[in-house]
C-alpha cells in the first residue's frame, strides 16, 4: 500500500465534498434573500433545484471524465477538477440571483470530475488486502468533507450579522453574505492543487489491452451501482431535508436552529466518523464483508430516522445532545454503506476499465443525487403545508418516505439482484 499517495489523495477528496455540502445550512436564507419564493413554505422548493444543479452537471460528464482518466491518467483529471472548484465555487458565493446560483453550481458539477478517478486511484495504489482501508480512507475524507462543509457554511455565512465588529454591512462580505465560506473552500482547493501536482500517476500500472467484458454487461458492476444510487438518493435527500428541517420555525415542525447551530451539529459528526472509518470499518468489513455491513447500516438507519419526528419535540440541552448523537450515527452509517459498495464496484472490473466504470457509477449516482435535493426540497415544502393531516402529519411524512427509499435499497442488497464480483479480477 503506497501510503503517501493515498494520504495526498485523502486531502484532495475533500475538494469536491466541501462545495457539495457547504451550502445546505445557508441555502434556505440564500433563497429567501433572492426574493424568488412567494411564501416561506415555498423556499424549500427553490432550494432543492440549487442543490440539484451540481449533481445534474456531474451526471452529464462523469463517464467522459472516467474515459479521459483511463486514457490520459488520473492525475490530469484530478488537477483540472481542483481548478474548477477554485473558480466556480467562488462565483457561487458571489451569486446575487437564483439563476446565477443555479448556473455556477451546474458548471462546477460538470467540470469537477474528481471523485471517480480518485476512487480508481485508491484501489490501484493498494494491494487487495488493504483495499478496504484505502477505500475507507477515501470515504472518510469524503464524509468529513460533507461534515466540515456544512460547518463552514453554517458558521461563516452572513458574517456581517454574526460578527458585526469584524465585518461591516457595507464590506465585501456584508454585500455578499455567502461568499466567505465559499472563498475559504476555494483557498483550500488552491492549496490542494499544489499537493495534486506531487501525486504519482498510476496510468502506467494499467496500460495494456482494453480487452474484457463490456461494462454494461457486467452485472456485478451494474447491480452494485444501482444499489449505490438508491442509497445515494436517500443520503442526498436527507442532507437537504435535515438542514431545511433544522432551520425552519417550530410552528412548521422544525427546530428553529440558526445556521451556526446547524454547522455545530454537522461539525460534531466529523470526529465520530473519523474514528469509525479509520479504526472500526476495516475490521468490520474483514469480518462480515462489504454487503453485510451495508445491510446492517441500512437497518440501523431506518430505526434512527424513525426517531427524528420525536426529537423535534425536545428542547434545550436534551435536544442538542440527541440531535448530535443522531447526526454522528447517521453519517457513520451512510459512509459504511457506501464504502462497502465502492469496494464491490472496484472489485468488479479490471484496472483497464476502472476509470470508465467509476465514471458510469458517478454519472448514475449524480443523476440520483440531482433528484435527491429537488425531491427532498419539494417533499419538505409539501409536508410543511400539511401539519394537521390525519396520516403522518408534517415532517413525519418526510422521514417516513426517506425510510421507504432506505428499505428499497436494503432489499436490493440481496440475491438475485446484487451479484458479487469474481475474486480473481485484478
Amino acid at each position: 500500500m503506497r501510503t503517501a499517495g493515498v494520504a495526498r489523495l485523502n486531502s484532495n477528496n475533500g475538494v469536491p465534498s466541501l462545495p457539495i455540502s457547504s451550502l445546505f445550512p445557508f441555502l434556505y436564507f440564500m433563497i429567501r434573500d433572492f426574493h424568488i419564493a412567494e411564501r416561506e413554505e415555498d423556499i424549500g422548493y427553490y432550494a432543492g433545484y440549487v442543490g440539484s444543479a451540481f449533481m445534474f452537471g456531474r451526471a452529464l460528464t462523469s463517464v467522459l471524465w472516467g474515459m479521459i482518466a483511463d486514457r490520459y491518467g488520473r492525475k490530469p483529471v484530478i488537477i483540472f477538477g481542483t481548478v474548477s472548484v477554485v473558480i466556480f465555487n467562488t462565483l457561487f458565493g458571489l451569486s446575487t440571483t437564483f439563476w446565477m446560483a443555479i448556473s455556477t453550481r451546474f458548471l462546477l458539477g460538470s467540470l469537477c470530475g474528481i471523485l471517480g478517478p480518485m476512487r480508481a486511484y485508491a484501489s490501484e495504489v493498494c494491494r487487495k488486502e488493504y483495499q478496504a482501508l484505502g477505500m475507507s480512507i477515501i470515504s472518510t475524507s469524503w464524509g468529513i468533507g460533507l461534515v466540515i462543509g456544512p460547518a463552514l457554511g453554517g458558521f461563516l455565512a452572513q458574517p456581517a450579522e454574526k460578527f458585526p465588529n469584524i465585518f461591516s454591512p457595507h464590506s465585501l462580505f456584508g454585500r455578499f453574505p455567502y461568499l466567505l465560506p465559499c472563498l475559504l473552500i476555494s483557498i483550500f482547493s488552491a492549496g490542494v492543487f499544489i499537493i495534486c501536482c506531487l501525486l504519482p500517476e498510476t496510468i502506467h500500472n494499467h496500460k495494456g489491452n482494453d480487452e474484457g467484458k463490456s461494462l454494461l454487461k457486467n452485472w456485478p458492476l451494474i447491480s452494485s451501482i444501482i444499489v449505490y444510487c438508491v442509497f445515494q438518493l436517500h443520503d442526498m435527500a436527507y442532507a437537504e431535508i435535515f438542514s431545511l428541517w433544522a432551520v425552519s420555525p417550530r410552528k412548521n415542525g422544525g427546530l428553529s436552529f440558526s445556521t451556526a447551530d446547524v454547522g455545530e451539529v454537522l461539525a460534531f459528526s466529523g470526529f465520530g466518523l473519523l474514528l469509525f472509518q479509520l479504526f472500526i470499518y476495516p475490521l468490520v468489513e474483514r469480518k462480515f464483508g462489504p454487503v453485510m455491513v451495508s445491510r446492517i447500516g441500512a437497518v440501523l438507519t431506518i430505526l434512527l430516522l424513525s426517531s427524528y419526528p420525536f426529537i423535534s419535540l425536545l428542547r434545550g440541552l436534551t435536544l442538542m445532545l440527541l440531535i448530535n448523537c443522531a447526526s454522528i450515527l447517521k453519517n457513520v452509517l451512510s459512509v459504511a454503506i457506501t464504502t462497502g459498495l465502492f469496494l464491490l464496484q472496484n472489485r468488479s472490473v479490471t484496472q483497464q476499465q476502472r476509470g470508465a466504470a467509476n465514471g458510469i457509477s458517478m454519472s448514475a449516482m449524480s443523476l440520483f443525487k440531482a433528484i435527491g435535493p429537488a425531491a427532498g426540497g419539494s417533499l419538505f415544502s409539501w409536508a410543511q403545508k400539511r401539519q394537521n393531516a390525519c396520516f403522518l402529519p408534517g415532517n413525519e411524512m418526510v422521514f417516513f418516505l426517506l425510510n421507504v427509499i432506505e428499505v428499497i435499497g436494503l432489499f436490493l442488497t440481496f440475491k438475485p439482484f446484487l451479484a458479487l464480483p469474481d475474486d480473481n479480477i485484478s
